[in-house]
C-alpha cells in the first residue's frame, strides 16, 4: 500500500507540469517563441545564485531560490497578468490569493504552508529576500526585452516611467545591479527600444 501523504505529494508534482504551458509576454532571447513559467521559474532562480554576491545585504539564497521557484504557482489557476496591462491587473491580488489557497491546499498542511508563507512573503517584499527575488523576477524579462529589440515594450508601447517603476526592487536590493539597470535602460533609449514619453 502507498502512503497518503507521498500519492498526494505525487498528484501535486504532476499538477505542476501545468506551468510548463502558461505563456507569458515575454519572448525567448533570439526567438519568437514566448517563455513559460517553468523556463522562467528556473532562469530567476539561477540568476540569483549567480547574482546574490551582488546583493547589499546577507541573504538567504536557498529562502531565495524557494520564493522564485514558487511565486508563481498561483498562475496554474490565476493565470498570468502582463505586467504592463493595468486593467488586467485590476483583480490580480484577489485572483492569485484564491489560486495560492487552492494550491496549498493541495499539498501536506506542512508543505503547504511553507509554499504559502513563501509566496507571502515574496508579495510583501519587506525582507531582504523577498526584495532580492523580486529583483531576479522583475530583470529577467528585461533582459529578455533588451535583448530582443524592445520585445514588449516597444511592442505595447510601454512608457519608460513604467519600466522604472516595475524595475525598482532591484534599487533597494543591489547597488551595482542598479547601476547597471540604469544603463541598461538609458542605452535601450538611446536605441529606441523604449519609446520616449
Amino acid at each position: 500500500m502507498v502512503n497518503e501523504k507521498l500519492l498526494k505529494d505525487i498528484e501535486f508534482i504532476v499538477e505542476l507540469d501545468k506551468m510548463k504551458s502558461i505563456l507569458r509576454q515575454t519572448s525567448l532571447i533570439g526567438k519568437e517563441q514566448r517563455e513559460d513559467d517553468a523556463q522562467h521559474s528556473w532562469h530567476i532562480s539561477v540568476m540569483a545564485m549567480i547574482l546574490a554576491e551582488y546583493s547589499n545585504e546577507e541573504i538567504d539564497l536557498c529562502k531565495v531560490i524557494k520564493m522564485l521557484l514558487t511565486h508563481d504557482l498561483v498562475e496554474l489557476y490565476a493565470g498570468d497578468t502582463f505586467c504592463y496591462d493595468k486593467s488586467a491587473n485590476e483583480d490580480k491580488r484577489e485572483r492569485e490569493v484564491a489560486a495560492a489557497e487552492k494550491i496549498c491546499n493541495m499539498i501536506s498542511d506542512d508543505k503547504g504552508r511553507e509554499i504559502r508563507e513563501l509566496w507571502d512573503e515574496f508579495e510583501e517584499m519587506k525582507t531582504p529576500e523577498a526584495i532580492f527575488a523580486a529583483s531576479m523576477d522583475r530583470l529577467q524579462p528585461m533582459l529578455n526585452n533588451y535583448y530582443n529589440n524592445g520585445g514588449t515594450w516597444r511592442k505595447y508601447n510601454v512608457a519608460q516611467s513604467d519600466i522604472y517603476k516595475r524595475i525598482s526592487p532591484v534599487k533597494k536590493s543591489s547597488d551595482e545591479l542598479w547601476n547597471f539597470v540604469e544603463n541598461m535602460l538609458d542605452d535601450a533609449l538611446q536605441k529606441g527600444l523604449i519609446p520616449k514619453k
